[in-house]
């Protein structure tokens, strides 16, 4: 079968690989529609970041080079033989956390963290291999190209869920990627008043404003300004989606005295903030890593047309064209959004 594979900074490889056949606890999937991640960005840009180089992850056993892609949907088409909630036929998206105790308390926050595509061989391929455990079942009303999205908007409900916003108080996101956006979506969920959207790109400010956002321009905005007087001393909580140092800064300067910044981007390097900005005025930072316990939630919210595919997927391509019309075209065009993959 044709898959992606990692080898290094700017290396990933469309290769023929051998098609991968379940343990006892797994299923074999075949592959529908695959997400291009920021995370995967990252590893292609700046990596290794979660992918494993130099020794196997402790869970997975693999190492690069290896197949990328963990926001994937696809049908079960083999079942191991210790797995008797699914079946062969079923629809499903794929929760791709690699925990020691699997999905069981706080797995997230395990010391190995890994994930199916980073640290495990993943979506981009036509027939991915994973323990049953990590399989959701689809909704009827659930299209493979929509449940795709389930994996980032799960990242954007979690982030959300950790922030402890209140129905009718203020948010602001900084960055409207595909994350930030699903951010938006999440925020309107939760029943936010207002939501300032931050972003440079025209693009990608219309899908914002589309999705009910307050758009703000940095390049003609004063933001912190704007934000500040709009919300009577800054907002509620504050979103960082952008992995730049400066804009973190922003968005600390951006909620009220005991307001919270919550930082969602997975950084390439380092960031200065000034402390006082947290000290004297009794702001919380906090940081959030993937998602727990929200899939369920996510499918439920799409049920009722959050995290709509119509919005926010701009492009769809096929695996061959995986490097040049996906992730050069992301880091080249801000008009794209979420490209979906399809193995061919």
């Amino acid at each position: 079968m044709k898959a992606a594979c990692w080898y290094g900074k700017g290396d990933i490889r469309i290769e023929e690989v051998d098609i991968p056949s379940p343990k006892a606890h797994q299923v074999k999937i075949a592959v529908k529609y695959t997400g291009i991640c920021g995370s995967d960005l990252h590893e292609y840009l700046g990596g290794p970041i979660f992918i494993p180089v130099d020794k196997p992850h402790p869970y997975s056993g693999q190492q690069a080079p290896l197949i990328m892609g963990h926001e994937f949907s696809g049908e079960i088409v083999e079942v191991g033989s210790d797995v008797h909630h699914l079946k062969v036929g079923d629809r499903i998206t794929v929760e791709p956390i690699l925990a020691e105790n699997g999905l069981v308390g706080q797995y997230n926050l395990d010391p190995n963290l890994g994930f199916v595509g980073l640290a495990a061989d993943g979506g981009f391929a036509e027939f991915c291999v994973v323990d049953a455990q990590l399989v959701h079942q689809l909704p009827e009303s659930i299209d493979f190209e929509q449940a795709a999205l389930t994996e980032p908007a799960a990242v954007a409900l979690y982030a959300v869920h950790q922030s402890k916003i209140k129905a009718g108080e203020t948010a602001a996101v900084f960055g409207c990627g595909p994350i930030g956006l699903l951010v938006i979506e999440a925020l309107r969920a939760a029943g936010a008043s207002e939501i300032y959207a931050v972003e440079l790109s025209a693009e990608r400010q219309a899908k914002a404003k589309e999705l009910g956002a307050i758009v703000l321009d940095p390049q003609k905005d004063d933001v912190i300004k704007t934000i500040k007087d709009k919300t009577n001393g800054g907002c509620d909580v504050s979103f960082e989606v952008t992995g730049v140092p400066a804009v973190l800064q922003q968005s600390i300067e951006a909620v009220k005295n005991d307001g919270m910044a919550v930082i969602v981007s997975i950084w390439e390097q380092e960031a200065s903030i000034h402390p006082n900005e947290i000290v004297i005025k009794e702001k919380t930072v906090r940081g959030i890593i993937a998602y727990r316990e929200v899939f369920p939630a996510v499918l439920k919210l799409m049920e009722k047309g959050y995290f709509s595919k119509d919005v926010l997927v701009t492009k769809k391509i096929q695996l061959a064209d995986l490097v040049d019309e996906g992730f050069e075209a992301l880091v080249k065009e801000k008009s794209q959004v979420k490209i979906l993959v399809s193995p061919k």
